[in-house]
């Protein structure tokens, strides 16, 4: 199982949410760069960064930064948010982003989801945000009706093979993963699933390598990392949690 650092950045600095609100924002860290190194400097193989003010605009505007970690720390990472359309998507692979994900434009546009299989096949992640099981939009601000595993279903299909699913009620608060969502998102969807939100200690992450099996292949780290809940190496020594 792939233990998968976040990296949060908003007005170019990295911060952590609440639920994704933007009134309980915490500033760790005035240059993203500075964790993101120590987190693959601590062992991680893969980083996961979100350009948060992308996310609630629609539009990328972290692309410099991004690029400045991509370029420094020299393992692969995969980046959400405001990814939209495929000239944003081409522009991350451009600079060396390994994977993209995509978000709200799952929903609104999947024509989008499907050309850029075709054209990255195995780069396309598809960012699953679900509150109460429904499916979130627009950096968690616009609820919809169309619920997560049936997108996740819809997605397999257009040729996606990975997914992060986030339970919003759980991001942020260190209140342990969804387990049972989880579970049936690995059981009932032929993809593999990363998991993100709660998790705050390595219990948590024995459970979830309990649910490997059925395809429950990574977990982001962000919060209890940042807190010093967990530590990365003690985490990356789990049984299966080793890159």
């Amino acid at each position: 199982m792939l233990i998968i650092p976040a990296v949060d950045i908003r007005d170019g600095r990295c911060v952590r949410l609440v639920h994704g609100e933007l009134t309980k924002e915490t500033k760790y860290y005035e240059d993203p760069l500075e964790p993101a190194l120590r987190w693959r400097d601590e062992g991680a193989r893969r980083l996961h960064l979100v350009d948060l003010d992308g996310a609630f605009s629609g539009v990328s505007k972290n692309f410099e930064v991004i690029e400045r970690i991509v370029k420094a720390v020299g393992i692969p990472v995969q980046v959400g948010g405001g990814i939209r359309d495929a000239e944003t998507a081409e522009n991350l692979f451009a600079c060396g982003v390994e994977r993209v994900i995509i978000g709200t434009a799952a929903v609104s546009n999947p024509d989008i989801v499907a050309g850029l299989c075709d054209m990255y096949p195995g780069r396309i992640i598809v960012g699953i945000d679900a509150r109460a099981g429904l499916v979130a939009l627009r950096g968690w601000v616009e609820d919809s009706t169309v619920r997560a595993l049936d997108l996740a279903q819809q997605m397999a299909k257009l040729g996606v093979k990975e997914i992060v699913y986030t339970d919003i009620y759980r991001d942020g608060t260190l209140q342990g993963p969804n387990l049972d969502a989880l579970r049936e998102m690995a059981e009932h969807a032929p993809l593999d699933v990363i998991a993100s939100g709660g998790v705050s200690s390595l219990q948590d992450i024995k459970n979830l390598l309990e649910l490997e099996s059925l395809g429950v292949t990574g977990v982001i780290l962000g919060q209890a990392l940042y807190t010093g809940r967990i530590n990365l190496p003690e985490a990356l020594a789990l049984k299966g949690g080793v890159n």
